[in-house]
């Protein structure tokens, strides 16, 4: 097995990915975090900034990365969907965030799609290797998952749950696939 590589980030202000707040600024933060702790049985303020923190990630890897995520399944949990959903609605600082302030420049389309359906139209096999795509990109960017990120991406909480894998062996997942001979451990290996 390779020798794992450190998943932090750069620590260098130019190549740093900027923070949730920084990326909707500090009023719309504030305001996603506020509508989403107001609703009844509501998580904590602190989970709902992880989970704001999580979509902020999700899009900017969609914006940095449209060649090799865009029109993939969204591999994230059904909040961060929800928090992306009202983002859109605030058409005028959604539109600004994509343009402006996420690294692409581009606007970020969403278009609903269940799980079940978009597993029957690549299928399952499909399905599983784009959901992989998104783990050395994440790591690469923003380092390891950590216990916050873990409850809102599918396919990295399948790993740990169900597989038994730490984060720091999803993580060397990601060292694995970009590897140039390719990955030397299969996620079925840890089955």
């Amino acid at each position: 097995m390779p020798t794992s590589t450190t998943h932090a980030p750069s620590d260098s202000a130019a190549d740093r990915a900027p923070t949730a707040e920084e990326l909707l600024g500090p009023a719309l933060h504030e305001e996603v975090v506020r509508h989403f702790t107001a609703e009844p049985d509501a998580p904590s303020a602190a989970v709902v900034r992880h989970q704001v923190r999580e979509c902020m990630r999700y899009l900017y890897l969609v914006s940095r990365h449209p060649d090799r995520l865009g029109g993939l399944f969204l591999p994230v949990e059904q909040d961060i969907d929800e928090i992306w959903h009202y983002l859109i609605l605030q058409t005028r600082e959604y539109r600004d965030l994509c343009e402006q302030r996420l690294p692409g420049g581009h606007f970020i389309h969403h278009r609903s799609i269940s799980y079940g359906a978009y597993q029957e139209a690549p299928g399952r096999e499909t399905a599983a290797e784009e959901a992989l795509r998104w783990i050395p990109l994440y790591t690469a960017t923003f380092g390891t998952f950590d216990a916050d990120a873990l409850p809102h991406w599918t396919i990295v909480r399948f790993l740990h749950d169900e597989l038994h894998m730490s984060l720091t062996e999803i993580a060397d997942l990601g060292d694995e696939a970009e590897a140039p001979d390719g990955p030397t451990v299969s996620v079925r290996d840890h089955a």
